[in-house]
């Protein structure tokens, strides 16, 4: 299997992301630059948390428009495994592959702490190797994580079972004390309809190794490894 990590001019989480994904889950990795318009030669494309354009006129409302992103789309839409984190959630959203939009934080400030998530659905890609109503810990990194949309559009991702990951306490209980951004019904992570692309505001590839203070970030990629690996065998 071989990964790619998109680079966009104001992206900070690329080399986090391409560190686990190639030296600790051991896949072949490579930075995908922007301008790029090839991605024959991958089987996942991920896109990384940072300040892509210097997040100007709103988050990922630019790098939706780098040539990079109609092959992403293409990509995704030949149903090409595809993981937006923090940032490359908002470029997600904002290219259409997902639904939504994220926000300004509740109370308007940039929030960066570690957060418990819990496992609402195991159907996909990048959460196979989960169990429902797993918690997991890892963190957030954003001012623009309060994710938002209409009610039909809010009922159709709870009936389809599109909401991945909602923000909960450690022992899983969802309520609002334990919102850290505003997110509608807590929600932290959605796919798509065909559950082949996700994204999610914590950051998984910051809590993969033990000197970080938590693991559960493997659980992301080691899903992504396990369905290559069903998909061959």
């Amino acid at each position: 299997m071989k990964c790619g990590v998109v680079v966009f001019p104001g992206s900070n989480c690329d080399h986090d992301l391409y560190h686990v994904l190639k030296h600790v889950m051991g896949l072949e990795t490579r930075f995908v630059w922007h301008k790029e318009q090839e991605l024959n030669d991958l089987d996942a494309v991920f896109l990384p948390g940072g300040f892509s354009y210097g997040d100007y006129l709103r988050t990922g409302a630019i790098a939706r428009f780098s040539p990079v992103m109609n092959e992403v789309i293409r990509f995704a839409q030949k149903g090409g495994p595809v993981l937006g984190i923090c940032n490359g959630f908002q470029i997600l959203c904002e290219s259409g592959l997902l639904p939504g939009a994220l926000l300004r934080n509740r109370d308007l400030d940039f929030i960066c702490k570690s957060v418990y998530i819990r496992v609402e659905n195991t159907d996909t890609i990048f959460t196979g190797a989960c169990q429902p109503g797993q918690v997991l810990k890892m963190p957030i990194a954003h001012g623009d994580g309060n994710f938002f949309v209409d009610q039909a559009t809010l009922e159709e991702l709870e009936s389809r079972q599109q909401v991945l990951f909602r923000y909960c306490d450690h022992s899983g209980q969802v309520n609002e004390a334990v919102n850290p951004n505003g997110s509608l019904n807590n929600i932290a992570g959605i796919c798509n309809r065909e559950r082949n692309v996700v994204g999610m505001m914590p950051h998984p590839e910051r809590a993969a190794e033990a000197v970080l203070g938590s693991e559960d970030g493997r659980f992301i990629f080691q899903s992504l490894v396990e369905t290559a690996l069903n998909a061959v065998s």
